[in-house]
């Protein structure tokens, strides 16, 4: 058992919870990922780790309710518990001093991509760092963004906070403007990611994305996060979750990923119908564990 020790509401149905996990806290490292189970019938679902603190024994994790996991998750508040949690997994980001290293993240990808942000700054390099949200409602952590960064550009679809447009843009923008640029991270929805690739390969830029959200088991043992690197399969949990950008095979992994969204929509529209009774019964079901075990 995990317990939430803080939970707060960031940004549009994006929350962040510290929960305490002392050994994970110990161990992580930028880039990396946990999973979390809520309860024994559960489905294990990948969080980047946002931050750890080694002293208090916890770590950050930032959630957006999308599925219905997500949304049961972000149900729960301090005092709450998490069944189960493993971790620290995957491959650390590789920190290098490349020169200029911009950062291109979509809402809760932000959350992802600070702590590699924080490293990268503190090695030398000049972070630009791109977010962007739909909405003002959905940029999160600007301030946290603005003390890990050199530069920052805030882009929402709807023009209502920053610049209109889509992170591309800037990136478009900063190119065309003669900025040299010597490594891109992207982190964020897939086409997202795959637009990135599609203006930094030509140039050789040398571009990371992160796949963390395709993850199953986070083991390698399902194949359920096979990515394809031209012609090799890799798993983006034990191999990734950061990939060589100009190498991965977006169009496999987006008609992948859209093969459950019906069944995933179905179990959505189910949990929002009786919101109140799964909660009820996930604290109820911890409680349980809880007792049995203390």
């Amino acid at each position: 058992m995990y317990r939430i020790v803080e939970a707060r509401n960031v940004g549009l149905n994006i929350k962040q919870f510290v929960v305490e996990a002392p050994r994970i806290a110990r161990k992580q490292k930028p880039g990396q990922f946990l999973i979390l189970r809520l309860h024994e019938k559960g489905e294990r679902i990948p969080l980047t780790i946002k931050s750890s603190d080694p002293e208090a024994g916890t770590v950050t994790i930032v959630v957006q309710a999308i599925g219905k996991t997500t949304s049961l998750l972000n149900c729960l508040e301090a005092g709450d518990s998490i069944l189960d949690i493993v971790g620290p997994l995957g491959r650390p980001s590789e920190i290098e001093n490349y020169g200029t290293a911009v950062i291109l993240a979509g809402s809760v990808g932000t959350a992802m991509a600070l702590p590699t942000a924080n490293a990268l700054k503190q090695t030398g390099n000049h972070v630009i760092f791109i977010e962007g949200a739909r909405s003002l409602d959905m940029v999160v952590f600007e301030d946290e963004v603005r003390m890990a960064s050199s530069e920052i550009y805030i882009m929402t679809d709807d023009g209502s906070y920053g610049e209109q447009g889509l992170v591309t843009k800037k990136l478009n923008d900063l190119l065309a403007a003669g900025r040299k640029i010597d490594f891109v991270l992207a982190v964020g929805p897939v086409p997202m990611m795959r637009a990135v690739a599609r203006i930094t390969a030509p140039l050789g830029i040398k571009t990371i994305v992160s796949l963390n959200s395709i993850m199953v088991d986070g083991t390698g043992m399902c194949g359920g996060c096979r990515v394809l690197l031209g012609n090799t399969s890799k798993f983006a949990c034990v191999d990734g979750p950061e990939f060589d950008a100009s190498l991965v095979n977006f169009e496999v992994l987006m008609q992948r990923n859209a093969m459950y969204r019906d069944h995933e929509c179905q179990s959505l529209k189910r949990f929002e119908e009786n919101k109140e009774e799964e909660v009820a019964q996930l604290r109820a079901e911890l409680a349980t564990e809880e007792a049995h075990h203390g």
